[in-house]
Formats: structure tokens, sequence, C-alpha cells
């Protein structure tokens, strides 16, 4: 589980039961009148450990809403750059970056995807591409920050950006021809066993690899080439764990399938695991992860295999989302989208208005939600951003069927999880 998401759910554990949050994320939010809150950013928490990957999911969740995001929140997350290409968590933007900017793969992979769906600002895109190209590992892989061991999460998520910006990832090599598709094959285990097909976040000290589900919703996304935005793909055959070395990309992915299918079974969701050092208690649910697994079964073909998750996720996880925050709520958004769930009427909540209310107005939206058969409506373009309204309208056609959540809402994981 990564460690924002960790941060997320203590937080929400602590306002929804009561419990006690940890240092790390005990520090007051600013509130949408402080002075503290960048203008343009999603949510009223503190970004410092998500600003960029919050930002970037709420783009992307209203991207496949028909919704256009106003110039003055594509600013701030352009703006959150640096000169390099990397982009850290969260920064002041008024100060440049330097040495002490702490450069974040996973950041800078979800803002290339959100800037690519957006289709304005490509040099955003090129230089991003350009950096995450410059701190590929020699295994072919990436980790959270640049020199850090590859994981599967960062390697996944990478991955799907740079596909989407249109980079060939059979091309994207190290010494040796190590490409990320041969990074996220050293983490899958081998079929046959429990977890056979799942995939770890990384090898123990001892090179063992324990089965990760939010490794495995992502590697399955970056298997295929395929981002956090994934489309609504209809069901094929069964998932197959496929036994045997020199797998190629797609059976690799359709092993992680395999594996996703079978935990979402046993109880319609995934749970989070135990705290380190805290007392045992009744599992509880874990709504991000959960998404993230619908979003990769249905990108791989098999959202029949998810609905009984996202039925879960209608009935249960509204209020998980709403207190989580922006980035909460788009992972829902991307879960109904992935399985061609209305996310305006998401069991009873308009995921979208709930979306868009934690930000700026949006400069257009189209309404009703779209769907797979239903033709989406001309987009309002009375608001005052008419110039990104424009560019959203001109992009419709490119990026309705575009492809990860892998959220991932976060994304550096224990690797003992």
């Amino acid at each position: 589980m990564s460690v924002r998401r960790r941060a997320a759910a203590l937080a929400i554990t602590a306002v929804l039961c009561g419990a006690a949050a940890p240092v790390a994320v005990a520090a007051p939010s600013p509130s949408p009148s402080s002075p503290g809150l960048p203008e343009g950013l999603y949510g009223t928490k503190d970004p410092t450990y998500d600003g960029v990957w919050r930002q970037s999911l709420s783009f992307l969740a209203q991207k496949i809403e028909l919704v256009t995001p106003a110039t003055k929140s594509v600013d701030w997350l352009v703006g959150q750059q640096c000169d390099s290409g990397a982009f850290p968590a969260y920064r002041d933007a008024s100060e440049p970056c330097d040495a002490k900017t702490v450069a974040d793969t996973n950041a800078t992979a979800a803002a290339v995807q959100a800037v690519v769906e957006l289709g304005v600002h490509r040099e955003v895109v090129d230089n991003g591409v350009a950096w995450l190209k410059s701190v590929q590992n020699e295994d072919g892989g990436w980790g959270y920050n640049p020199g850090s061991p590859s994981d599967a999460n960062s390697t996944g998520v990478v991955a799907g950006a740079l596909a989407r910006a249109g980079v060939p990832l059979a091309d994207v090599t190290k010494a040796g021809g190590k490409t990320p598709y041969t990074a996220l094959q050293t983490f899958a285990l081998p079929c046959g066993g429990q977890d056979g097909g799942a995939f770890a976040y990384q090898p123990d000290k001892k090179g063992g690899l324990t089965a990760n589900a939010d490794a495995t919703a992502a590697a399955v996304l970056g298997s295929m080439g395929k981002g956090m935005a994934a489309g609504n793909y209809n069901a094929v055959k069964a998932p197959v764990c496929t036994e045997g070395t020199g797998l190629t990309p797609e059976q690799s992915a359709q092993n992680g399938a395999s594996y996703l299918a079978k935990a979402l079974a046993a109880e319609g969701h995934l749970e989070l695991p135990p705290m380190p050092g805290a007392e045992e208690s009744a599992p509880q649910p874990d709504f991000g992860n959960t998404a993230d697994a619908v979003v990769a079964l249905a990108a791989s073909g098999h959202k029949d295999k998810a609905a009984g998750a996202v039925a879960y996720l209608e009935k249960h996880a509204q209020g998980w989302a709403k207190e989580g925050g922006p980035a909460a709520t788009a992972q829902l958004v991307l879960a109904a989208h992935a399985t061609g769930t209305d996310a305006r009427d998401f069991g009873g909540v308009d995921l979208v208005r709930q979306l868009n209310a934690t930000g700026p107005a949006p400069a257009a939206t189209a309404v009703p939600s779209p769907t797979a058969t239903a033709p989406s409506k001309p987009a309002d373009t009375s608001s005052d951003d008419e110039g990104l309204g424009l560019w959203w309208i001109i992009g419709i056609g490119l990026a309705f069927g575009a492809g990860i959540g892998f959220l991932l809402s976060g994304r550096r994981k224990n690797q003992q999880l």
C-alpha cells in the first residue's frame, strides 16, 4: 500500500472513526480561504505530498467525463514542472527548482498523462518524457525517486505515461536491451500458487516476491501500455494465468488480471493491510486499491469480473471519496468510466459534480455523462476560459476513447504488503 494512500486512509479514519492520525498527516490542512492554498489547486488539504498527483487524477477523471478544467488550474499544474522536465510531489513555484527539490517519477508520470489528455502544452509532455527516460534504471524500470530501486507501481505508471505520450515502450531501453516490460516481469509471481499471476511491489531482502494487489493493478496497465484513464472495454474470455518463462507483455497482463479477478471475487473488494504496530482489528475495506483493480480488469478486457466490486464501491465508498478529496473521487470516476457505469449517478451520488466542486469552476461541461453507446452532447463553452474550452472541443474526438487507476492515489508501497 502506498505511503500517500496510507496517509489518506489514516486521515479519513480519524474523521470517520475517531482514530488518532500519525504526525505525518496530523498537521492542519489549509481551508479554501487559506493563503497557504495555491490558487487553482484542487482540494483543501495539505498538498505537500500529493498536490501534483491529485491535480493530475482530477484532470484525467474530468476529461473522460467531458469536463474542461479551468485555465488557472491547468496553469498551476504546468507551473509545478521544473526546468529539467521533472515534477515534484509539490513545490512553491515562486522559487526555482534546485538541488533540494525532490523529483518524483510518479508525479511526473501522472502529470504527463493528464496534460496529454488535455491536449495542451505539448512542451510539458515532451520535457516530462525526456526526463523520465533519462532516469530509467538499468533493469528497464523506475523507482519512486531517481536512482531508487525499481518497483512495479512506479514502472507501471511511468510506462503508461510514456505510452500515452506516443513513445513505443519497446524502444525505451537500457544496456542489454532491457525495457519497461523486462522490469515488470521481474516482479511477476509464477502461475500455479495461491497468488499466481500477481505482481509484487519489489523483491524482499532475500529476493522473494509477495503478491500486492495495487502493484498488480499498476503492472497490468503498464504491461498493456495503458494509462490511468483506461477506456471502457467489452468483456472477453475469462482471464487465464499462463505458465512458463519468456511471456509476452500481454500474457503477463492477463496473468495479473486473473489474480485480481480472484482477489475481488472473494469479498467483492480488497482489504487494507494492517498498519505496522497497530493493534489487531477487523479488516477494513481498501476502496482505493479496489477502484484501481476495477480499472485494470476492465482495461484488460474483463469488466464483467469487476462488476461486483463496482457495486460494492457504489454502496460503500461515497463517504471515503468525499472525505478523501479530489484524488479519491477521481479514482471512483475512473472506475465507473472503465466499466460503463454512470459516474453522475454512482450509488445516487454525482461524482463528477463532487469532483468539480473541489476546484475552480470548470471552463466547460458536457451533460449528461457519456456512455459507450450514446453520443455526447456539445460542451457548454459559456465560461470565460474560452481558450482551453476550444482545445477541449477540438480534442474530444481524439481523447474520448483514451486510456489508469492505477492510482493509483499513491505509489510508494511497503514492499512487505
